[in-house]
This record gives structure tokens, sequence and C-alpha cells, in this order.
């Protein structure tokens, strides 16, 4: 049932107030249990009967007559909301000081004049907050009173007029809208703009448009209703209807709306590029394929988020960033991969290959670059003078190169420095002036060993603790006393012997006095038995970590099928922790790889033979 449509109260009852009103020792309340629409002709009778609300808290009564919910079911109990101190009579002379009001449209005014004095001379009793609401209400102003601005003129005493009412208008609700929820989805060819504010002459601001499959590219902002209003007599202004809109006359081919708890999107169904045509409505393209290049001239610097396909050159210093980068022509610039696979059909010189979660495939030669997979492979055909990393590294013929990774294979290699947990080559060699070193990574066991003899110590102390406390045992047992107590006991449960009472009086006396003892021997036996389960699962630890030891060191291996010129290997311990070996600056590879001193353990170094070698850590 609506406000509107409830029942009022009653006439005033007799001697009453109009139902809805509860007066009490404590105050005027209104009753909650009635809709605002009741307590409103409940207080309207009240005010015509003459009477008003003194001591009124009129934030709180305008709040319950006109913007407090209708109750959905009568509450429990009482739900009364204290509103006013009493009510009072208004005097009819009291109302005459109440004539200067004027409604003027949305607003109503009143002129605080001085009070002239009566025929005796005595100057009336000032005007009343109070009494201005009751003499407004009747006057059809019920709503909207500044109960600020007037208790402050009231206070001052001044001859004023002031606006003390003013319609609440409503509020208008929002539209119905689409709103971008994908980062740049027009093409522009502005200089992007970089995080600094400068501009980045090298890039443009967005040359292809491209989103991942299931991106959301628009949201629904559905309608939101607005907020009603009130004019002075009280009366609902209803707010203006809000515009729908429907997010499936701007979807177009390779987008659908779907609805999430977020609210409805158009979305991408495939990976692409965004189209935009003359009538608002988008759609997701295939990958673009480029014929043109990357260059300064045609795209500049490439910032994207879907694959690409190029069949042109990436001039030196110009950056593709994006994901399954594919490139027909050669590279020089610089290619960075955040996931798929990076795949160079001819050359990279004197350019860059980084993927951050794929692979790095190169088909031709790389030459004086940085190649660089941090989760994936690189596989290479030919690699000169780079710096390669990866969780595995497989090339045909490395020369001059710096390699670190989990694996490496390499069928022939010449004057290179190569780091990993496990090395394979079929061919090793020097290469002019520049020596082949080889660098297994060992992991670093001191805290397995730490573990180890923590464990091996506290054995050892559970079993000094063990003998111990049998030596307490057997002392204890040598006691004349505890000695004859255990031969009788166990001669009377074998029933080898038969007691005369006079003899059970003494020996319950003895048992008595041994008591204490015997029960000190079962505390000790119990700490012996602990000792010994204490010391077999230190025993049994000590071999679970040696075991862990033995196969954490057996990873690191190195094999050359072939050595061919002077050829040096040496074992390099990983620092602990989770960082990955590979995952450094190109810089920091080269001197770790080249350094004069490397902090390492010579494994083999000679100019001919082959090498097995698997580690085998120090007993």
């Amino acid at each position: 049932m609506s406000d509107e449509a409830r029942p009022v109260p009653e006439a005033v009852p007799a001697g009453g107030l109009p139902r809805g009103l509860v007066q009490r020792h404590d105050g005027v309340f209104l009753d909650l249990a009635l809709a605002p629409a009741q307590l409103r002709a409940a207080v309207d009778q009240l005010f015509q009967s003459g009477q008003l609300l003194a001591g009124l808290d009129y934030a709180l009564f305008l709040l319950t007559l006109f913007h407090a919910p209708v109750p959905g079911s009568p509450p429990r109990g009482e739900a009364l909301l204290r509103i006013a101190a009493r009510v009072a009579p208004f005097p009819p002379l009291r109302r005459l000081l109440y004539k200067q009001v004027k409604i003027r449209g949305d607003s109503a005014e009143f002129y605080f004049e001085a009070l002239p004095p009566d025929a005796d001379g005595q100057v009336p009793a000032r005007r009343e907050f109070d009494e201005l609401v009751a003499d407004l209400w009747g006057k059809g102003v019920r709503y909207g009173l500044d109960s600020a601005a007037v208790r402050a003129i009231l206070d001052a005493g001044k001859a004023e007029r002031i606006t003390v009412a003013r319609v609440l208008p409503p509020q208008p609700g929002r539209d119905a809208q689409l709103v971008e929820v994908s980062q740049g989805i027009h093409r522009d060819d502005a200089p992007r703009e970089r995080p600094d504010g400068r501009l980045d002459l090298l890039s443009f601001k967005n040359r292809f448009p491209q989103v991942k499959k299931h991106a959301r590219l628009l949201r629904l902002l559905p309608a939101a209703p607005g907020l009603p209003g009130y004019d002075l007599a009280g009366n609902v202004l209803p707010p203006p209807a809000p515009l729908e809109l429907d997010p499936a006359a701007v979807a177009g081919n390779g987008t659908a709306v779907e609805r999430y708890s977020e609210g409805d999107f158009v979305v991408a169904t495939q990976d692409g590029y965004v189209n935009v045509d003359e009538h608002g409505k988008i759609s997701i393209e295939n990958k673009i394929v480029s014929r043109d290049g990357v260059s300064s001239r045609t795209t500049g610097n490439l910032k994207l988020r879907a694959a690409y396909e190029e069949y042109g050159d990436v001039q030196e210093q110009r950056q593709v960033d994006g994901s399954d980068i594919t490139i027909h022509g050669d590279v020089y610039g610089h290619l960075h991969s955040h996931g798929g696979l990076i795949l160079l059909q001819r050359n990279l010189v004197g350019g860059t290959a980084f993927n951050e979660h794929g692979d790095v495939r190169i088909a031709g030669v790389a030459s004086g670059s940085v190649v660089q997979a941090l989760s994936g492979e690189v596989h290479l055909k030919r690699a000169e003078s780079c710096v390669i990393a990866g969780t595995r590294v497989v090339i045909d013929h490395a020369s001059n190169c710096e390699i670190i990774a989990d694996e490496v294979v390499i069928e022939l290699a010449e004057g290179c420095a190569v780091a990993a947990r496990t090395i394979r080559i079929g061919s090793a060699g020097p290469r002019r002036q520049v020596e082949m070193l080889l660098f297994p990574l060992v992991p670093d066991l001191s805290a397995l060993e730490q573990r180890i003899a923590d464990s091996l110590a506290k054995g050892e102390q559970h079993a000094r603790m063990q003998a111990k406390r049998q030596q307490e045992i057997d002392a204890i047992a040598q006691l004349p006393e505890v000695r004859n107590y255990l031969t009788l006991a166990g001669q009377l449960r074998r029933g080898e012997l038969q007691l005369q009472p006079a003899q059970q009086v003494q020996y319950d006396k003895l048992a008595a006095r041994i008591a204490p003892v015997l029960k000190e021997v079962a505390r000790l036996r119990l700490e012996v038995k602990q000792s010994e389960i204490l010391q077999a699962q230190m025993l049994a630890l000590v071999q679970q970590l040696r075991q862990s030891r033995q196969a954490t060191a057996g990873q690191s291996r190195c094999t050359l099928g072939l050595v061919d010129g002077e050829t040096t290997v040496r074992a390099m311990v990983v620092p602990p922790g989770p960082a990955k070996v590979y995952d450094r600056p190109p810089k920091e590879i080269k001197a770790l790889l080249r350094s004069a001193t490397p902090a390492t353990q010579l494994v083999f170094a000679d100019s001919s033979g082959s090498l097995d070698w698997t580690y085998a850590p120090p007993p």
C-alpha cells in the first residue's frame, strides 16, 4: 500500500491527541508504526485544534513526516520517536503575531517587524519558533522551513524580511549511458604522452587500438531514478523519468553484450583491433597485419595488446610492445612481449627480443643482440656476440655469447660463457682470443647441511638423555629396600610365596615406603621412551634431508661431447632464494660470466677429451 493510500487518523478524541501522537511525561512522540501520511494528518489535526508542539525538534519532525519510508510491516513492540517536549495551546492572541507571511511561488517570506506594546504599554513576549511552525502549517506552508535562519532572527530580535521556507525541487536521475572501460579504443596518431607529462615524439598515441578476447570495452551505466521533491504544502514533486539505452544497438561483429555482477558490458568475443563506424557501432576485427614496417615514418613505437604480424623491417631504436609478435623482416629495434611467442623469420641485428611469459624463436641469425625469455624457451639457429637468457636455451651454433638459463643445449659453442644447472654441448672450444667458459650452477646446500647438523646434534642429545635416565633407574633398582620389594612382589605375582597376616602387614608397610620410589622409576622410564622416540625422529629427519640434498645436487650436470680447444668448467654456487638466476639485466649477466676471478670451483680444464659430470656434494 502506498504512503498516500493509507487511511488517515480519526478526529481528535475528546481530551486526547490524534492517533499517531503520544504524550508522555518525558515528551511528545510519533508512532512509527503509522505511515508518514497518517502522521502528517495527525499533526494537521493537532494544529487545527488550536494546539502546537512546544520544544519541537524540527529537523527530526520534517524527516519523519516526509522522508521516512513506509513501514513494510508493523514493528515489534512500541516504535516511538520523540519530537517535542509537550503539547501546548496556541491562543488566538498569539496567532496575531504571525500575519506577515507571504507565499511567493517556490518560497514563503515573513516580515519580522518589531512588536508594538499593548494598551497597557507592555511589550508582548517574543515570537516563538514553535508557534511559527504551527501558524505556517495552517496557512499551507508545511515543508521546507529554514529553521536555522528563523531561530537566528528570533534570537537577534531584528526587524527584517527573510525567506522562511523553500520548495525542495526534485533531483533529476541519470540517463543510461555507455562508458569506455578499455584503455583507448580510438585510433590516435598524436604523440603519446609520457607519465611525466612530456610528449613522446617517437610514438603515436594509439596507432592500432586493440583488445584481447573477453576484454570489456563498454559498460552500460543503467538509468538511475531521481529523488522526489516537495512543494511548500508537502506535496510530492516527482523527478523526470531518465532515458534508457539498449547496449545491443552498438555491439557489432566480434562483440557481444554480457551481464556480470557489476552490470552489462559490451565484450570482445575474439582477439583483435577496435573499429567504430560512423554510426557509433563497435566491432572487433582480426589481428593487424602490417606490410610497411615499423619506423618513425609509418607507425612509430608500438604499444599493442594483441597479436602483431609485420612483413617489413623494424628499424633501429624502434620499439614494439605487445604479445604474440611475428616479424617476417629483419629486426634492428627492440621487441617486448608480455606473453605468447616472439617469432623472427629472419635476423635480429643489434636489437632486443624480450619475452616475459613465452618463447623466443629466431630462424635467422642473432648478432650483437639481447635475447631473453624469463618464463619460456629460446630457440636460435645461430647466435653471435649475444646475451641470451631463458628457462631453456637451445642453439645450433653459438659464438662469443654470454648464455645463462636453467638448461642450455648447444650443438657447437665457440668462445662462449655459459651458466646453467644443466649444460649439454656437442662441441665446445675457444674462438680466436676468446676462451670457452662453462659454469654449472650448483645449489647452495649450506641451509640443508646446517639442518642435518642440527638434527644430528639433537639426536645425540636425546641419546645422552636416554642413557642418563637409564643409569638413574639402575641406581634406584640397586637400593636394598627396592630390591627386596621387587623380589617379594615378583614371587607373590608368580604364586611362589604366601604371606601370613602379620607378614602381609609388614609387606604393605614396605610397599607404602617404596611407592614414591616406584613412581619416580615410572617417570624415568617414560622419559627414556620419549628420548628413544625423539632420537628416532631426528635420525629419520636426517635421512630425509640427506636424500633431499642428494636430489637437489643431482640437478646440476655438465656434458661435453667433444672438447676442441682450451675449455674450462667451474662449478658456480647459486645464491639461495626464489629469484631466477637468469632474471638479470644484460650488463649483470656479462659481468657475472666474464668476471676475472669468479667465486667458483674448478671441475675441468683441458683442450681435448669429453666430460660427463654430475655435482656430488661432499659427504
